[in-house]
């Protein structure tokens, strides 16, 4: 079992140029980790690009119905003050967004006390770059 960014999850919701790597990468391991609000930043993603006018109709419904199939079939990390707590720590030791945060928080919440334990998925750089300072394996793109 990988955590998933969603920066990793969104290519398998929407075509992008990553879909094909990101897709062998779960072929390979399907068991899916999310964060608990995963689910929300991959709907932020497909319905700013409805917004742009980048997808039809069709290709958002079809990409939200993924992202149900994707969030349900996952294990959730969902203990919001363990998280928390990480996040916040995180944050004075990496550049990263609050929401980047809480992804690599959810993931050293279920590692503790081992990130090398467990592998993140991610393609946004410096996610990627802090999750591996934080000690886990990282498969990026």
């Amino acid at each position: 079992m990988r955590f998933w960014d969603a920066s990793a999850v969104v290519p398998l919701v929407i075509e992008e140029p990553n879909t094909g790597v990101v897709s062998g990468w779960l072929d390979a391991d399907p068991e899916m980790l999310l964060w608990g609000l995963t689910r929300v930043e991959l709907v932020s993603a497909v319905e700013r690009r409805a917004r742009e006018g980048l997808l039809s109709i069709e290709t958002r419904s079809a990409a939200l119905r993924r992202i149900d199939r994707i969030a349900n079939a996952a294990h959730e990390v969902t203990d919001l003050l363990a998280v928390r707590a990480k996040s916040m720590a995180l944050l004075g030791r990496h550049a990263l967004r609050a929401a980047d945060a809480a992804q690599l928080g959810a993931a050293l919440v279920v590692s503790d006390p081992a990130p090398g334990s467990l592998t993140v998925v991610v393609l946004d750089r410096k996610l990627a770059q802090a999750a591996a300072r934080e000690g886990f394996d990282v498969l990026t793109g």
